[in-house]
C-alpha cells in the first residue's frame, strides 16, 4: 500500500532530520577509519611468516629445545605484529571534524526532532491537517 502525501513528506523530513542530525549514525563507513592495502599485504605476510616460523619451532623442539623455543617465541611475536600491522588505520584518514575537536560537528539544534513529530501527530488526531 502506497505511502499517502503527508506520510511521504513526513519520511522526507524524517529522513532530512537524521542526515542532518545524525550523521555519524547514518554514513558510519564514511566516518570510520581507513585501512591500508599495503598494510593488508605486508600484515598477512608478517602472519604467514610467524606461522611458519612456529611451526618451524615445532619441528626442531626434539633437536633443539632453545632453538624450537625461540623460533616459537619469535613467530609469535610476528603473527601478532602482522595482525596489529594489518589493522591499523592510515594516519590521516580521520575526517576533518573529528580530527579537529574529538567529536564530529553537528548542525544546530532547533526544535526537538520528537517534538514536532508528537506535535504533528496531535494535530492529525484533531483533524487540523
Amino acid at each position: 500500500m502506497p505511502l499517502s502525501e503527508q506520510e511521504q513528506r513526513l519520511l522526507d523530513e524524517m529522513e532530512r532530520h537524521l542526515m542532518q542530525n545524525d550523521a555519524d549514525v547514518v554514513s558510519a563507513p564514511a566516518g570510520a577509519q581507513v585501512l591500508s592495502y599495503r598494510n593488508l599485504i605486508y600484515g598477512a605476510i608478517l602472519v604467514l611468516a610467524g606461522l611458519g616460523a612456529i611451526i618451524a619451532g615445532i619441528a626442531l623442539w626434539r633437536s633443539s629445545l632453545p632453538l624450537g623455543l625461540s623460533l616459537g617465541v619469535v613467530g609469535f611475536a610476528a603473527m601478532v605484529g602482522g595482525v596489529v600491522l594489518a589493522v591499523r588505520p592510515v594516519k590521516g584518514s580521520e575526517t576533518p571534524a573529528r580530527a579537529a575537536g574529538g567529536k564530529p560537528a553537528r548542525a544546530p539544534r532547533q526544535a526537538s526532532f520528537m517534538d514536532r513529530v508528537n506535535e504533528r501527530w496531535d494535530r492529525r488526531q484533531n483533524g487540523d491537517g
